[in-house]
């Protein structure tokens, strides 16, 4: 079966740590016996190429220093701060749209799978009609979002879903903002695990911890892992975040918990960066001394973030709906920290209740609420028995729903079900 995936980034050379996900999933597609091809956008000039074996088809659609629309941050964002990019739109969707019929015509894929919808669907239609090749969209909130701001993009987006054999998305919370558009039938297809390369590395091995979303291609599972042990607690408790500093992580809200946990028997840990660090910094100077202490590690390499993972004791993820809507699609870096055995405290909003099932795979808490943050990291600081209880469900929970090889079997069933139709 051949395969043509369209996505608006992909990595641009092998130590690219973009969309890591979907070159994992691409190397599973290969693995499973799959043919498979991308379609992406140029950045910068850059011409079609090779990843891991895959071609990479690159399409151009403006001079080289105006190709950025795409890559190193969302298209989004990027047009919220430099409105002109806007104008690139057109060009980058009428461009897509005839690389891929010109892939489709020389190729002639058996299915066309496009993720973000918008406007990738729309790069994808012409040639799906027009060779006959069934369409796949999947949705990983992000589009969704924009009919908040654009209202004429709701009805695109239900034309299109309309155009579509099968649909996949990230998370239950996804699959409900896509019924709200349009009452069909929605796959969950959600990210998967990391499982084997992270375990490496925690033991000693020479594969890099990636962050959260940020792995390498996968190496072949071998027999399930048993259950880790709960991380010794050498002196303070260590509370880890790991993610960038945007107002939907919610951090300012982990950083008001500090105020309900001793400073000598508490300590957070808050890795990465973002437009809010420094707004987060002033803060943490602002708590209680008799507060939790509050650490910045800044950005880490691989190794460092490793040992935080490995000196942890609970990983958290307070994340909110921010002022735009905007929430976790799923919580990847949560089912990273489960795999490296680290009980999990998050906040039930958006897809995180797909990965942490309360009390069973981790803890979830009411969003905005650093009372119930503090609360749940008092608990699992003193009952090793819970901990052991939650590391096990999560482990279940990421061999029945997280591991590549049961998602791509899913997947190509998909696949399967749309050549019948």
């Amino acid at each position: 079966m051949k395969v043509l995936v369209i996505g608006s980034v992909y990595p641009r050379f092998h130590e690219d740590a973009e969309v890591p996900w979907l070159r994992t999933s691409i190397a599973h597609l290969k693995k499973a016996g799959l043919q498979v091809q991308v379609l992406a956008p140029a950045y910068k000039g850059l011409k079609s190429h090779e990843i891991d074996g895959v071609p990479v088809n690159r399409f151009r659609y403006a001079p080289a220093n105006l190709e950025m629309l795409t890559h190193e941050e969302g298209a989004p964002s990027k047009m919220a701060s430099k409105p002109w990019l806007q104008l690139l739109a057109i060009p980058y969707i009428i461009s897509g749209f005839f690389k891929c019929l010109h892939i489709c015509r020389k190729w002639r894929p058996d299915i066309i799978h496009a993720h973000w919808p918008f406007p990738h669907a729309y790069i994808a239609i012409g040639a799906a009609k027009l060779f006959k090749i069934p369409l796949v969209l999947n949705f990983h909130g992000a589009e969704l979002l924009l009919i908040r701001k654009k209202k004429w993009v709701k009805p695109l987006l239900k034309f299109a879903i309309g155009q579509a054999q099968a649909v996949f998305a990230n998370s239950s919370f996804t699959a409900g903002k896509i019924k709200a558009i349009r009452n069909v039938d929605v796959e969950w297809s959600p990210y998967g695990t990391t499982l084997d390369e992270k375990r490496e590395t925690m033991e000693g091995g020479s594969l890099p911890l990636a962050p959260a979303s940020a792995s390498a291609t996968p190496s072949p599972r071998g027999d399930s892992p048993k259950t880790p042990e709960p991380h010794a607690i050498n002196g303070k408790f260590k509370i880890l975040f790991v993610g960038r500093h945007i107002e939907r992580k919610g951090i300012c809200y982990l950083i008001e918990a500090a105020k309900y946990l001793p400073r000598d028997q508490f300590e957070i840990r808050i890795v990465g960066v973002g437009d809010l660090t420094e707004e987060l910094k002033k803060q943490a100077a602002s708590m209680p001394p008799e507060s939790a202490e509050i650490i910045f590690t800044g950005k880490l390499s691989p190794e460092e973030l490793a040992n935080e993972y490995k000196t942890a004791n609970v990983f958290t993820l307070p994340a909110i709906v921010d002022s735009k809507g905007d929430t976790e699609g799923l919580g990847v870096v949560l089912i990273e920290a489960m795999e490296l055995g680290l009980p999990v405290v998050a906040s039930n909003v958006g897809g995180i209740p797909d990965v942490v099932v309360d009390g069973v795979s981790g803890i979830l808490v009411p969003e905005k609420s650093p009372e119930a943050l503090a609360s749940a990291f008092k608990k699992l600081s003193s009952d090793a028995g819970l901990v052991r209880d939650l590391l096990a469900g999560a482990q279940k929970r990421i061999e029945e729903c997280f591991t590549w090889d049961g998602i791509i079997e899913r997947q190509v069933q998909v696949y399967e079900k749309c050549l019948k139709k």
